[in-house]
């Protein structure tokens, strides 16, 4: 991770047949394609790699989020639980279609904790979202069943683990929705993009409506097409939609060479009895993309943290201090910071989270240090890494 980082020869010839067409938009201008449809053939692919009947690509992962939610009928003053830790677009996603986040604890797979969603079930609540952070997943089959119960939706955000598995299947393909992020620094990379995937064909034909503005996408005439419903514009270009066709068709090699990068690292660090690794549920398997694990305390966390810093370890993060990724500094939402009002829904029924007690997430998240997974790193450039991290987190205990 990042997909980035193996830049080649496929991504260029993918890229050259769109400038060769000169068709960038997905949509329309079927004479001068030349044969060329990059977004049906990311979306094809998508669709194949991921065992599911249907795949739209769209323009972040964030709009996969909105979209998937959106192609669900989830609006106004709808609830949508989702996890203390994750990336704030989570929360925008659910806000921008007036639905009200409602945020509960993790535990040690760093994900959603399945008695914290159980306890913050209320009549409002629609949807289940377990963000699959770092590369590892959430207790899928106790959240399904806790879904199945209250005839709730599950909406994986699979957006930083794709290639990860669960009971043999790839993550964002179990639960009613699924959603990735391709942006510039995730395993694979359109540059800009994202994707929602689903076997619920009415899902499916929502979101790609949704998606444009609401076009049916009836006919060849996209100026005849007709607007069964409102919609916004989505939409991923072909010039990026290129560059994941080439990304999608290497996601096996990149999942190969993180793994054994990480591989190279757990062993390592398995030599500190003080550290504790993530907990992977049952019948999971991560995407390699992060290395997570706890040290005893928050001090000893953070001094670790600095000592690899200072040894020369980038691409370690300390996320209970991060602005992005945690809930702690969401002072935004906290405190309802918005350009113009936001829905009275939100305004009412949001929870106060500057009284709210997440000190379970915090047990967690201020004992954890999560280690980037590099694709280009040789394997003596792993090992020596590892070598390195061991001393640092020694030195810190």
């Amino acid at each position: 991770m990042p997909g980035f980082e193996l830049f080649g020869d496929k991504e260029r010839k993918e890229v050259q047949d769109v400038m060769d067409s000169g068709v960038l938009m997905r949509y329309g201008f079927d004479a001068m394609r030349n044969g060329h449809w990059k977004t049906k053939e990311l979306e094809n692919g998508l669709a194949e790699r991921m065992q599911s009947k249907y795949a739209h690509a769209v323009s972040s992962g964030t709009a996969a989020l909105t979209v998937a939610l959106a192609s669900a009928g989830i609006g106004a003053g709808d609830e949508v639980i989702m996890p203390t830790f994750t990336f704030v677009a989570s929360f925008e996603s659910i806000l921008a279609l007036g639905a009200v986040p409602v945020l509960v604890d993790i535990d040690d797979t760093l994900t959603l904790k399945p008695q914290a969603v159980e306890n913050a079930i209320t009549p409002r609540t629609k949807v289940v979202m377990p963000v699959h952070m770092c590369g590892s997943m959430a207790n899928l089959d106790a959240l399904k069943a806790i879904c199945d119960k209250h005839g709730l939706l599950l909406l994986e955000d699979a957006c930083q683990a794709i290639g990860g598995t669960y009971d043999g299947k790839p993550l964002g393909s179990i639960g009613d929705l699924g959603c990735f992020s391709f942006d510039y620094v995730k395993t694979i990379t359109c540059g800009e993009g994202g994707a929602v995937i689903t076997n619920n064909k009415a899902y499916y034909e929502n979101a790609h409506k949704y998606s444009d503005h609401g076009h049916d996408h009836i006919g060849n005439n996209r100026g005849a097409e007709g607007h069964p419903f409102l919609g916004y514009n989505f939409r991923i270009s072909e010039m990026n939609a290129a560059v994941g066709v080439a990304q999608v068709s290497r996601l096996d090699e990149f999942i190969a060479i993180q793994k054994r990068n990480y591989t190279i690292l757990r062993e390592a660090l398995s030599s500190i009895p003080e550290i504790v690794f993530r907990t992977v549920p049952d019948g999971g398997e991560e995407n390699y993309s992060f290395l997570n694990f706890f040290l005893p305390t928050e001090d000893i966390s953070k001094k670790s943290h600095q000592a690899l810093s200072e040894n020369g370890v980038d691409g370690c993060f300390y996320w209970y201090n991060n602005n992005w990724h945690y809930y702690k500094k969401w002072e935004h939402l906290t405190n309802l910071k918005s350009l113009g009002n936001l829905p009275k829904d939100v305004k009412e029924s949001l929870p106060d989270y500057s009284k709210a007690d997440f000190s379970e997430s915090d047990k967690w998240m201020s004992r954890n240090i999560s280690c980037l997974i590099k694709l280009g790193w040789s394997e003596e450039e792993a090992v020596q890494r590892a070598n390195t991290m061991v001393e640092a987190v020694k030195s810190s205990i």
